[in-house]
């Protein structure tokens, strides 16, 4: 039986918690129905020469299975969604369009929502960070009303759930100490849509728990 085996912190500050990358691994696995085990790491692992050959950058998740180890939470649930037809579709056109829409969720709107994030959360009291903040919301609004101008009335992306919206959901997470999703309404419904969903439901409870014990 092949053994899947995934990285994940032992311990985050709070506002972390339910947003470290490893949920996006997690959940593209339970809505796959593949089996895994996690590997749990604290800050001193993360320099460790062992943890580099895994990650280059100390970073988390990691995946381990039979031999191949990736990391990225990208490049690791396009991994997974390519084995699945929960996360990905069968017809070529439809597999093309999703995996686009996965390098939109981390190439368009994950850097402008990450970027109010680290203002926000590491440095909003620094001076250069008040005056950046404006334009760096602005940003994050224009790309937010164009995406929910696409999702129209649509519930999903595409015709269905795909891995597109698993990512695109983890990086408007992101901006949860914000009102800025909930100012639209329909892209706040299309969160909560694919945050209903058992699979993540599944996945955020396996990331939190190691949190609690801590």
């Amino acid at each position: 039986m092949t053994k899947i085996r995934v990285s994940a912190f032992r311990w985050v500050p709070p506002f972390a918690q339910g947003l470290v990358r490893d949920l996006r691994v997690r959940w593209a696995l339970e809505e796959a129905g593949l089996v895994y085990e996690e590997r749990l790491i604290g800050q001193g692992d993360q320099a460790s020469e062992s943890y580099r050959r895994l990650q280059p950058f100390g970073q988390v998740p990691t995946y381990e299975e039979d031999g191949l180890v990736l990391f990225e939470s990208g490049a690791i649930v396009l991994h997974i969604a390519e084995r699945s037809d929960v996360l990905m579709p069968s017809d070529p056109a439809a597999r093309a369009r999703c995996k686009a829409w996965m390098f939109a969720a981390l190439n368009t709107i994950e850097p402008p929502i990450q970027n109010v994030a680290e203002i926000d959360l590491f440095c909003p009291e620094e001076a250069w960070a008040k005056q950046r903040r404006p334009a760096a919301v602005q940003a994050v609004k224009e790309r937010l009303e164009q995406l929910s101008a696409w999702l129209g009335g649509r519930e999903y992306l595409e015709d269905h759930f795909t891995a597109g919206d698993l990512l695109m959901t983890t990086v408007l997470r992101i901006l949860r100490h914000t009102d800025l999703v909930a100012q639209i309404p329909a892209l706040e419904a299309y969160r909560l849509r694919c945050e209903a969903r058992p699979a993540f439901q599944r996945a955020l409870a396996a990331q939190m728990a190691p949190f609690a014990a801590s």
